[in-house]
Protein backbone atom coordinates (compact mmCIF):
# COMPACT_ATOMS: atom_id res chain seq x y z
CA UNK A 1 0.00 0.00 0.00
CA UNK A 2 2.75 2.46 0.91
CA UNK A 3 4.70 1.59 -2.27
CA UNK A 4 1.60 2.32 -4.32
CA UNK A 5 1.08 5.60 -2.50
CA UNK A 6 4.74 6.58 -2.93
CA UNK A 7 4.59 5.74 -6.64
CA UNK A 8 1.41 7.74 -7.06
CA UNK A 9 2.87 10.77 -5.25
CA UNK A 10 6.08 10.57 -7.31
CA UNK A 11 4.09 10.34 -10.56
CA UNK A 12 1.89 13.27 -9.55
CA UNK A 13 4.97 15.36 -8.76
CA UNK A 14 6.30 14.64 -12.27
CA UNK A 15 2.96 15.48 -13.86
CA UNK A 16 2.10 11.88 -14.72
CA UNK A 17 -1.54 11.16 -13.96
CA UNK A 18 -3.41 7.96 -14.77
CA UNK A 19 -5.82 8.25 -17.68
CA UNK A 20 -9.46 7.43 -17.07
CA UNK A 21 -11.02 4.76 -19.31
CA UNK A 22 -8.10 4.33 -21.73
CA UNK A 23 -9.86 1.72 -23.91
CA UNK A 24 -12.89 3.95 -24.32
CA UNK A 25 -10.68 6.91 -25.19
CA UNK A 26 -8.89 4.87 -27.87
CA UNK A 27 -12.23 3.89 -29.41
CA UNK A 28 -13.68 7.42 -29.39
CA UNK A 29 -10.64 9.38 -30.68
CA UNK A 30 -9.57 10.58 -27.23
CA UNK A 31 -13.05 11.46 -26.03
CA UNK A 32 -15.46 9.55 -23.82
CA UNK A 33 -18.61 7.78 -24.98
CA UNK A 34 -20.77 9.73 -22.52
CA UNK A 35 -19.96 12.95 -24.43
CA UNK A 36 -20.79 11.67 -27.93
CA UNK A 37 -23.84 13.03 -29.76
CA UNK A 38 -23.27 11.38 -33.18
CA UNK A 39 -20.68 8.82 -34.34
CA UNK A 40 -19.78 7.60 -37.81
CA UNK A 41 -17.49 4.68 -38.57
CA UNK A 42 -15.00 4.43 -41.43
CA UNK A 43 -17.44 2.27 -43.42
CA UNK A 44 -20.31 4.73 -42.89
CA UNK A 45 -18.20 7.63 -44.17
CA UNK A 46 -17.86 5.80 -47.50
CA UNK A 47 -21.68 5.63 -47.81
CA UNK A 48 -22.91 8.67 -49.77
CA UNK A 49 -26.40 8.61 -48.22
CA UNK A 50 -25.04 8.65 -44.68
CA UNK A 51 -22.52 11.41 -45.39
CA UNK A 52 -25.28 13.51 -46.97
CA UNK A 53 -27.43 12.83 -43.91
CA UNK A 54 -24.59 13.90 -41.62
CA UNK A 55 -23.99 17.11 -43.59
CA UNK A 56 -27.72 17.89 -43.79
CA UNK A 57 -27.99 18.01 -39.99
CA UNK A 58 -25.12 20.42 -39.35
CA UNK A 59 -27.50 22.88 -37.67
CA UNK A 60 -27.90 20.31 -34.87
CA UNK A 61 -24.16 20.43 -34.12
CA UNK A 62 -23.91 24.15 -33.26
CA UNK A 63 -23.41 23.61 -29.52
CA UNK A 64 -20.96 20.72 -30.02
CA UNK A 65 -17.49 20.22 -31.47
CA UNK A 66 -16.26 17.67 -34.00
CA UNK A 67 -13.42 15.19 -33.73
CA UNK A 68 -12.28 13.84 -37.10
CA UNK A 69 -10.05 10.86 -37.85
CA UNK A 70 -7.20 11.99 -40.14
CA UNK A 71 -7.73 8.89 -42.31
CA UNK A 72 -11.16 10.07 -43.56
CA UNK A 73 -11.38 10.53 -47.33
CA UNK A 74 -10.41 14.00 -48.50
CA UNK A 75 -13.72 14.91 -50.17
CA UNK A 76 -15.74 14.32 -47.02
CA UNK A 77 -13.09 16.00 -44.87
CA UNK A 78 -13.16 19.15 -47.00
CA UNK A 79 -16.97 19.25 -46.88
CA UNK A 80 -16.95 18.91 -43.10
CA UNK A 81 -14.26 21.59 -42.71
CA UNK A 82 -16.26 23.96 -44.94
CA UNK A 83 -19.46 23.38 -42.95
CA UNK A 84 -17.61 23.83 -39.65
CA UNK A 85 -16.14 27.14 -40.74
CA UNK A 86 -19.51 28.35 -42.04
CA UNK A 87 -21.29 27.49 -38.78
CA UNK A 88 -18.38 28.39 -36.43
CA UNK A 89 -18.17 24.86 -35.05
CA UNK A 90 -14.80 23.91 -33.54
CA UNK A 91 -13.20 20.74 -34.87
CA UNK A 92 -10.08 18.71 -34.22
CA UNK A 93 -8.30 16.36 -36.61
CA UNK A 94 -6.78 13.43 -34.73
CA UNK A 95 -3.64 11.82 -36.14
CA UNK A 96 -2.30 9.87 -33.17
CA UNK A 97 -2.58 6.16 -32.36
CA UNK A 98 -6.37 6.45 -31.80
CA UNK A 99 -6.92 7.28 -35.51
CA UNK A 100 -7.39 3.75 -36.80
CA UNK A 101 -8.49 2.62 -40.25
CA UNK A 102 -10.52 -0.51 -39.42
CA UNK A 103 -14.08 -0.73 -40.74
CA UNK A 104 -15.71 -0.36 -37.29
CA UNK A 105 -13.28 2.27 -36.02
CA UNK A 106 -14.47 5.82 -35.49
CA UNK A 107 -14.18 8.25 -38.40
CA UNK A 108 -15.99 11.30 -37.04
CA UNK A 109 -17.60 12.28 -33.75
CA UNK A 110 -19.85 15.12 -32.67
CA UNK A 111 -19.06 15.61 -28.98
CA UNK A 112 -20.12 17.83 -26.11
CA UNK A 113 -17.83 19.38 -23.51
CA UNK A 114 -19.68 17.58 -20.72
CA UNK A 115 -21.51 14.28 -20.43
CA UNK A 116 -24.82 13.98 -22.31
CA UNK A 117 -25.21 10.17 -21.96
CA UNK A 118 -27.15 9.47 -25.15
CA UNK A 119 -28.17 5.86 -25.58
CA UNK A 120 -28.10 5.89 -29.40
CA UNK A 121 -25.11 7.59 -31.00
CA UNK A 122 -24.72 5.90 -34.40
CA UNK A 123 -25.74 8.12 -37.32
CA UNK A 124 -28.47 5.73 -38.53
CA UNK A 125 -29.93 5.60 -35.01
CA UNK A 126 -29.82 9.32 -34.30
CA UNK A 127 -31.33 10.22 -37.70
CA UNK A 128 -33.33 7.19 -38.85
CA UNK A 129 -34.10 7.11 -42.56
CA UNK A 130 -37.47 8.46 -43.57
CA UNK A 131 -40.12 6.06 -44.81
CA UNK A 132 -40.73 6.65 -48.53
CA UNK A 133 -44.13 8.21 -49.33
CA UNK A 134 -44.96 5.29 -51.62
CA UNK A 135 -44.92 2.96 -48.62
CA UNK A 136 -47.14 5.31 -46.63
CA UNK A 137 -49.77 5.58 -49.36
CA UNK A 138 -50.10 1.81 -49.86
CA UNK A 139 -53.34 0.45 -48.41
CA UNK A 140 -52.98 -1.73 -45.38
CA UNK A 141 -54.08 -5.32 -45.52
CA UNK A 142 -57.52 -5.95 -44.04
CA UNK A 143 -57.48 -7.44 -40.60
CA UNK A 144 -58.19 -11.15 -40.58
CA UNK A 145 -61.36 -12.18 -38.85
CA UNK A 146 -61.18 -15.22 -36.64
CA UNK A 147 -63.14 -18.41 -37.21
CA UNK A 148 -65.44 -18.03 -34.20
CA UNK A 149 -66.18 -14.40 -34.98
CA UNK A 150 -67.32 -15.34 -38.50
CA UNK A 151 -69.50 -18.14 -37.13
CA UNK A 152 -71.25 -16.09 -34.43
CA UNK A 153 -71.20 -12.60 -35.97
CA UNK A 154 -71.50 -13.39 -39.65
CA UNK A 155 -69.47 -12.06 -42.57
CA UNK A 156 -69.76 -8.31 -42.09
Amino acid sequence: MSDDLNTRVANAAQGITPQTKPDERRRFLGSLRERVFVRMTNVEVENKKLTDLFLAHFQDYLKYSLIINCNVNDDFLSQVETQCSQHNIPFTIVSDETAKTGPDDTAILVVAQTAINKMRIEIAQVYPPEIPKTELSQPTKPKKVGFWKRIFHGDK
